[in-house]
C-alpha cells in the first residue's frame, strides 16, 4: 500500500500492443507522483523483480485464458506490488476472474487519460477500482435473481457503503457521497469486512455483485 500522498508510485506497464504501451508511459510520465520503471509486451518475472514496481498495469486481452497464471507470476515476482488489469472492452466475467485471481483493479481502455491516472493512483493507494459500467451491469443482472447471499448480515448504511466500493469509489468519495466523515466510512468498512469474513476492497466488490445490489 502506498501510504503517503507525496510518495512516488513506481509503475510497470505490460501491454501487448507496443505502441499503446508507450503511449501509456507518456501519459504517466506527465504525473510527478508516478514513475515508469519498466514496460514490456508480456510479463517477465525477472524483469519485474529487477524493476520492483509498486503497481503493475497488466493488459490481459491477449492472454485471458492464462489469467490466473499471469497474475500469479506478477505477484510472485513482486509480492508487494498491486496489480491493475487493463481490458479492451467491459467484460463482467473477466472482471470477476481478475478480482478472484488477486487483482486490485479492472480498467477498460476507453476511459479518459485523467480517469486512468485517477484509477491507477487509487489502486496504488490501497483501494480497489472496478469499471463502474462493468460492476453496474453485473449488479443489475444479479438483482433479477432471487438469491441475495449475506445481505441480511449488513445494515442499511453498510449496504450503501459496499455498493459504492463496488463502483470503485475511494473512502473520501464515499464520505462525500453519503455525507459521512472518512473515519465513519472506515468504521463501516471494517464492520463489513468482519461480517463477510473478507480483507480487501476487491473482495467487497465481488460480494456486492454476488448480493445483487443495485
Amino acid at each position: 500500500m502506498i501510504a503517503a500522498t507525496n510518495t512516488v508510485v513506481r509503475v510497470y506497464v505490460i501491454e501487448g500492443q507496443v505502441l499503446f504501451g508507450k503511449a501509456l508511459c507518456q501519459v504517466f510520465a506527465l504525473e510527478p507522483d508516478l514513475s515508469i520503471v519498466g514496460d514490456a509486451d508480456c510479463a517477465s518475472a525477472a524483469s519485474l523483480a529487477k524493476a520492483r514496481p509498486d503497481l503493475i498495469l497488466l493488459d490481459l486481452d491477449g492472454s485471458s485464458s492464462e489469467l490466473n497464471e499471469v497474475i500469479a507470476l506478477c505477484r510472485q515476482a513482486v509480492p508487494q506490488a498491486r496489480v491493475c488489469v487493463l481490458a479492451t472492452r467491459p467484460q463482467g466475467q473477466l472482471m470477476q476472474r481478475c478480482l478472484a485471481a488477486g487483482a486490485e483493479g479492472y480498467i477498460v481502455k476507453d476511459i479518459t487519460p485523467g480517469e486512468l491516472v485517477r484509477a491507477i493512483k487509487m489502486v496504488a493507494a490501497g483501494d480497489a477500482y472496478v469499471d463502474p459500467r462493468v460492476a453496474g451491469g453485473l449488479l443489475r443482472k444479479r438483482s433479477m435473481s432471487n438469491g441475495r447471499p449475506d445481505l441480511d448480515e449488513l445494515s442499511g448504511r453498510e449496504v450503501e457503503v459496499i455498493r459504492l466500493i463496488a463502483q470503485g469509489l475511494s473512502n473520501k468519495e464515499i464520505s462525500a457521497r453519503l455525507n459521512l466523515s472518512e473515519k465513519t466510512v472506515k468504521n463501516h468498512i471494517s464492520r463489513i469486512f468482519s461480517k463477510l469474513n473478507i480483507y480487501a476492497r476487491a473482495q467487497a466488490a465481488v460480494h456486492a455483485i454476488k448480493m445483487g445490489l443495485v
